[in-house]
């Protein structure tokens, strides 16, 4: 890939915190060239022509690295004496060895050049996407110790390249992690094409480890479920031979009656959908890194106030999502205790889909009362170019099609099979409600973030210092009361809030209000699937409709899908709360 002439002029040891309102002068800005359009009049056009083709060629590399990992994964599944996990796992450790290379590259060389960061986009990587990078990144490497832990135990039947791929997969973690914190938001301006096939490497990647993490986790349910049928089958004196020999393949490398391996399996099955989580959000923040890469914000397009996240002037919001989440631990728990322990009864799963039942319409309610706040008021679209803008609604779109897909297989299902039975017409509602809430979530989310933020103007600079000084001035004599006025200090914050909420207009109060609501609902609807409670697999009604593999297909497409666009929205909404 052909690159561009670097500066000659002086270092600037300000650029990287360079602010995008003061517009940097034009000689230091490093034109995109490309051969292909050496002869274009205009240096700007031949800018624009090479940035294009770099993310051409850039999004070529991507794609044949994908569809090479995808053959691997897939041959390892459907001929696996061919290929193995351990040839698909060489793969991987290939290609995270080469985008460590160039992560140390960029953060060592790319980033340190002189002018190489003159912009940086404000809107990409805020901290709750930064926060979520860190946090799963954290869990998926407890994940691979745990691992690392339960191979070494099991070494006498276990391969040792499963010791060495999570070893790598742990400093390739770490390293992304680190790149992801402190660089999502350059816009580069150096070494164009170099970085965005770097970008590009790194988002196959993920991808390839988010799919092998949805087939070993499809591989993983697969056998736990032949096995509590085995069980079931046993219990009633049926057990084939057949039965018991698949029975002793599977327990073949089984973990021995020792803590620390019960801690480590337990652990690993735990952790394990945290990696699929960690892997999609990579891939969104570096897909907008992507996007800025040679990109020149105008300083016209930066924000001049950023909203901050402030817990006041909600109440009802708050107050209505904890009893939803407390509601939704409650009936986590009461399954998965079913769940573990034996096969879950009729009246667990009446329970599980009666509250999904219950929550859904009122989260679809609130969607639709919020859209409707939206029009009704008189702020500005933001019209400016937004990358990260543009992705999260991307996301939001593309994965609610792994929930709607799913209602509507089910739908299809219930429909042709038995409607009128209980639990039946309790996974149809379910399947139709959910297939609303997401609808009304998405247009609600859209449009709040389509929004212009609401200006702060209902105080005035000086007045809100005076009052900070008095309130200062009365905490220091508070603390010079005995402890029978302390009633009086709690009184006060309680009127310091009350006023701040009834200073809201009602629609930035009801919005608020709204968003946070949602905030909470997403959060328990991520929590549920995320930490094992899985109905779908385990009613048996579209299993038994579609086939067993077709359906745990159809299930471990659309379930990740899911878990992460509950996760997404829970950032769309808190977006949507700190604009508003």
């Amino acid at each position: 890939m052909p690159g561009h002439k670097a500066s000659k002029q002086k270092p600037c040891h300000h650029c990287k915190n360079r602010s995008a309102s003061a517009p940097p002068d034009t000689s230091t800005i490093h034109y995109e060239k490309f051969w292909l359009y050496r002869h274009c009049s205009s240096v700007q056009q031949r800018d624009r022509q090479a940035q294009k083709a770099g993310q051409l060629f850039s999004g070529l590399l991507a794609m044949n690295v994908v569809f090479l990992g995808s053959a691997f994964i897939s041959s390892m599944i459907f001929n696996h004496v061919a290929i193995t996990l351990a040839d698909v796992w060489i793969l991987l450790s290939i290609l995270k060895v080469l985008c460590l290379c160039w992560i140390i590259y960029y953060l060592l060389g790319t980033s340190r050049q002189p002018h190489a960061v003159l912009y940086r986009d404000s809107h990409a990587g805020p901290i709750w996407i930064r926060g979520s990078v860190l946090l799963f990144g954290s869990f998926s490497i407890l994940l691979n110790v745990f691992q690392i832990g339960y191979s070494a135990i099991l070494l006498q039947c276990k391969s040792r390249v499963e010791i060495v791929f999570p070893s790598i997969e742990i400093l390739f973690i770490f390293t992304q992690a680190f790149l992801l914190w402190h660089h999502s938001k350059d816009c580069i301006q150096v070494q164009h094409n170099f970085t965005r096939c770097g970008l590009m490497l790194t988002i196959a990647t993920n991808l390839l480890l988010w799919l092998l993490a949805v087939t070993n986790d499809t591989i993983h349910m697969e056998i736990e479920s032949q096995l509590r049928e085995v069980e079931q089958r046993f219990e009633g004196k049926a057990l084939s031979f057949t039965s018991l020999s698949v029975c002793n393949e599977t327990a073949s490398c089984t973990c021995p009656n020792t803590t620390a391996c019960k801690v480590f399996q337990k652990g690993y099955i735990l952790l394990y959908p945290f990696t699929t989580e960690y892997c999609l959000i990579c891939c969104s923040v570096l897909y907008v890194m992507w996007k800025n890469v040679g990109r020149r914000i105008s300083h016209h397009h930066v924000p001049h106030i950023k909203p901050k996240f402030k817990l006041q002037g909600v109440v009802f919001g708050p107050l209505l999502g904890t009893i939803a989440v407390i509601t939704g631990i409650c009936v986590f728990m009461l399954y998965q205790i079913q769940a573990t322990s034996s096969a879950p009864s009729r009246q667990v799963f009446v329970m599980y889909y009666s509250y999904y039942i219950v929550l859904l319409p009122l989260m679809s309610l609130a969607a639709v009362i919020g859209t409707i706040i939206h029009a009704l008021e008189k702020k500005e679209l933001d019209t400016v170019k937004n990358p990260t803008r543009s992705l999260d609604v991307i996301l939001l779109m593309g994965a609610a099609l792994g929930q709607i897909g799913m209602s509507y297989f089910s739908i299809v299902a219930i429909v042709a099979t038995d409607p009128r039975d209980l639990l039946n017409s309790l996974i149809l509602s379910h399947s139709v409600l959910l297939i609303l809430q997401n609808i009304t979530q998405n247009v609600f989310i859209i449009d709040g973030l389509h929004r212009q933020p609401f200006e702060h103007t209902e105080m005035s600079p000086g007045k809100e210092e005076e009052m900070k000084e008095e309130q200062n001035h009365e905490a220091y004599d508070q603390r010079r009361v005995n402890m029978l006025e302390l009633g009086q200090e709690i009184r006060k914050v309680s009127l310091s809030y009350i006023h701040s909420y009834s200073h809201l207009s009602w629609k930035r109060r009801a919005l608020k209000e709204i968003s946070f609501f949602l905030v909470l609902c997403n959060i328990i609807l991520w929590v549920m699937p995320t930490f094992g409670a899985h109905p779908v697999f385990e009613n048996g009604l579209e299993k038994a409709f579609y086939g067993y593999s077709t359906w745990f297909a159809i299930v471990n497409f659309g379930l990740p899908l899911g878990v992460f666009y509950r996760m997404h929205s829970v950032g769309g909404l808190l977006e949507v709360y700190v604009t508003a």
